[in-house]
């Protein structure tokens, strides 16, 4: 998808991207120690699940085969629908990250009535996790179009990727601006990926110590991210 940032994509707050990192990794990481693997925010490492599964013959198959479908049909709805909305003069960043939100409280409720997931081929554990992917399916558009300068929030090997390219950068000899630009985009990057890694680990421990309760944690962070969002797109000019 062509990156195509609005003119507030500049100004928004820089907490936001990283409440955003933090809910990737929390329900990337949920998702797949409580649905039989299922990556439901960085969708190509199905791929390699899959084929695990396939070979071990554990459950899941549909899950992964369904994801990166649902996942490429739910962007292009939100690009769409962000054209709609742009078009009737109506907060597009705002409302999309509502719908992140309500998504996620669905999912939510669905693993804490209907899990643990024994099968990850079972109708509900199905519905769950794609309910997951679209979750983040938007929230990797809404980051893409209206938050373009900052670093991916789920993508943690291109920001991995290009910490190392700007140390080594710093460490053969740049000066002046040209260092300080690198500086400021190696901050940027190792914050995205330091407190998606947080995020990973809370939910493996929250997972460990209250199951599918853990799922009750994303809406919250999510709340958090469309509270910022809508204040600020409520301010003049």
């Amino acid at each position: 998808m062509v990156t195509v940032a609005g003119p507030e994509s500049a100004s928004r707050p820089s907490a936001l991207p990283l409440l955003l990192s933090l809910n990737g990794g929390y329900v990337d990481t949920a998702g797949f120690v409580a649905l039989q693997g299922l990556f439901t925010a960085h969708v190509t490492g199905n791929f390699v699940t899959l084929g695990a599964t396939l070979v071990l013959g554990t459950s899941g198959v549909l899950a992964k085969l369904l994801a990166l479908p649902v996942f490429c049909l739910t962007v292009f709805g939100v690009r769409l629908a962000g054209h709609v909305l742009r078009a009737r003069g109506w907060p597009a960043f705002t409302i999309l990250l509502a719908v992140k939100f309500g998504l996620l409280v669905a999912a939510a409720v669905m693993a804490v009535r209907l899990g643990p997931f024994a099968n990850g081929d079972s109708l509900p554990a199905l519905i769950t996790g794609l309910t997951l992917v679209c979750a983040m399916s938007i929230q990797n558009a809404v980051h893409r179009v209206h938050l373009a300068s900052a670093p991916p929030s789920t993508l943690m090997t291109g920001n991995t990727t290009q910490i190392m390219l700007d140390l080594a950068d710093l460490l053969s000899g740049r000066t002046g601006d040209q260092a300080s630009a690198v500086r400021t985009r190696l901050a940027r990057m190792a914050a995205s990926v330091g407190i998606f890694a947080v995020g990973c680990a809370a939910a493996a421990l929250i997972y460990h110590w209250a199951g599918t309760l853990c799922f009750a944690i994303p809406p919250v962070i999510a709340a958090l991210t469309l509270a910022m969002g809508a204040k600020f797109d409520r301010r003049p000019g």
